[in-house]
């Protein structure tokens, strides 16, 4: 699915990455990234299981790294920033 949304809406993308066991999203956010997307991870002390968010960490594509409590406010900011001036 990662690799579908980075492919259809390149820039417009945005990736969040939860708690959760395994590597699932990690190729796909790489396409998100490749396509001027945004990636966020969820850091460990809030996750239930660091696993997803550990292994999308560790390739490299990951643009912010927040706490659960964070990402509301940031995906607010964000979109102001990036995304409401279209």
């Amino acid at each position: 699915m990662l690799k579908s949304v980075g492919t259809v809406f390149k820039q417009r993308a945005i990736a969040i990455i939860l708690t959760g066991m395994g590597r699932d999203g990690s190729g796909g956010i790489k396409d998100i990234k490749k396509n001027g997307g945004y990636v966020i991870a969820q850091d460990e002390a809030s996750s239930y299981i660091f696993g997803m968010p550990k292994a999308a960490i560790e390739t490299g594509c990951t643009d912010k790294i927040l706490s659960i409590y964070e990402m509301p406010n940031f995906l607010e900011k964000l979109y102001h920033e990036r995304y409401s001036k279209d």
